[in-house]
C-alpha cells in the first residue's frame, strides 16, 4: 500500500461491510460501515513533528536502514522523505535519525522511544473513539457520495 493510499486526508470513509447489516431508510438492508480515521498530528510551532505518515517513514527507516529505501516502500520521493525526516530532527530535543552519506540511516533511541509513545498515544485515541456517538455517525454516513 502506498503511502498517499494509506494515509488520506479524509478523516471518516464509507465501506461495504458483510459482517453485521446496518439497515438504512434511503438504502433499505442495505450493510454498510463507517470506518472512523483518527489522524493524531503533534505539532512543534507550525510544523508537524510526528503524524501518521511520519510514524510509517520511523518504521521504513528501521526497516530498511536507508531514507531513499524507507522513501520507495511508503511511494514517496526521497526528497519528500529526507523533508519529513528534517523535520522530525527539527522539532524533538534530540534527534530521531541519524544519516551517513553513503552508509544509510538508522533511527535512534530517542527515535524508537518517540515511535512507541506516537504509536501508544494514537491507539488510545482510536481505542477511546468508539461509542454511542460513533454509532450513530456510522449510521448516517452514506455507502457512497450521492
Amino acid at each position: 500500500m502506498l503511502y498517499t493510499e494509506r494515509y488520506s486526508k479524509a478523516n471518516i470513509a464509507c465501506l461495504p461491510r458483510r459482517s453485521r447489516a446496518s439497515p438504512r431508510a434511503d438504502l433499505p438492508g442495505d450493510p454498510v460501515i463507517a470506518r472512523l480515521k483518527l489522524k493524531l498530528q503533534l505539532y512543534c510551532g507550525d510544523e508537524i513533528a510526528m503524524g501518521p505518515g511520519k510514524a510509517a517513514l520511523l518504521e521504513a527507516i528501521r526497516r530498511t536502514g536507508s531514507i531513499s529505501a524507507a522513501g520507495r516502500a511508503l511511494g514517496m520521493s526521497y526528497r519528500r522523505a529526507w523533508l519529513l525526516v528534517d523535520t522530525m530532527n527539527r522539532c524533538f530535543a534530540e534527534p530521531l535519525v541519524e544519516a551517513h552519506s553513503g552508509a544509510g540511516a538508522r533511527v535512534t533511541e530517542a527515535g524508537e522511544r518517540a515511535l512507541a509513545d506516537y504509536l501508544a498515544l494514537a491507539e488510545r485515541a482510536g481505542a477511546g473513539a468508539a461509542g454511542a456517538a460513533f454509532e450513530r455517525l456510522e449510521r448516517a454516513i452514506r455507502r457512497q457520495p450521492s
